[in-house]
């Protein structure tokens, strides 16, 4: 693609003073994991990808199924059956040639965690459940990576970014991970399919403007339900 294509697709964030060309080519060279190809991973990959983030990884070891299909807009029922990770990577690469999008097709365990994240500048966990939600957040305690956090059920989302230049972390939130038994997950509670598309949004939003270095979420857990459009910001 020629620099006029590049300054072309680009065009309309590239115009805001906060990006420009400098901004964007910090996007350009940022490497973003993104934790999950689902419900909150669909959204959250699709408008980093677009937005020109040079590198992307995706962590899923999941195949795609036919309950996903209204909410993980990225497949379609043909593909039913397939690998997420390999499904979200070839769409990626459709909706922009510029990048490139690294698929890591297994679970994410104590094991390789480390080597996997450290390969990239900033992660962003779309998962579904607490033990990986914990160990995301403890790898990028560990290896000093910045973290975007949402998580969704039923009508309600959270969102907030831990462990950035000396910001706290999950655990100064929720100390100890609760019993997965005593936790509402939307396997058995459910989700209204626009939920994590927007909160997904919100998220690969609050990714670029820290590639940007604007101003982000500090030490702050955004509640947003839906059923009365109520946004709580709490402090922690």
């Amino acid at each position: 693609m020629s620099i006029i294509q590049e300054f072309l697709r680009y065009n309309r964030q590239t115009i805001l003073p906060e990006i420009g060309d400098e901004g964007q080519e910090k996007i350009k060279n940022a490497k973003v994991l993104v934790i999950g190809a689902g419900g909150l991973g669909c959204p959250i990959l699709q408008y980093i990808a677009t937005a020109g983030i040079g590198t992307i990884g995706i962590v899923d070891f999941d195949t795609i199924e036919i309950h996903n299909l209204h909410r993980q807009i990225l497949y379609t029922e043909d593909q039913v059956g397939l690998s997420k990770a390999l499904t979200a990577k070839q769409k990626l690469e459709q909706l922009n040639p510029l990048i490139k999008v690294i698929a890591f097709e297994e679970k994410l365990t104590p094991k390789n965690a480390s080597s996997i994240l450290s390969q990239f500048d900033l992660i962003v966990d779309g998962s579904d459940n607490f033990t990986t939600r914990y160990l995301v957040n403890d790898t990028c305690v560990d290896l000093g990576k910045t973290l975007v956090y949402g998580s969704i059920l039923k009508f309600e989302g959270q969102l907030a970014v831990f462990n950035h230049n000396g910001s706290k972390n999950l655990r100064d939130l929720f100390p100890e991970m609760p019993d997965p038994k005593d936790v509402p997950n939307c396997d058995l509670n459910g989700v209204l399919g626009t939920l994590p598309g927007m909160i997904g949004t919100m998220m690969a939003h609050e990714t670029l403007k820290l590639i940007l270095e604007l101003l982000t979420l500090r030490n702050e857990l955004v509640l947003f339900d839906t059923t009365n459009w109520s946004f709580t910001k709490l402090k922690f």
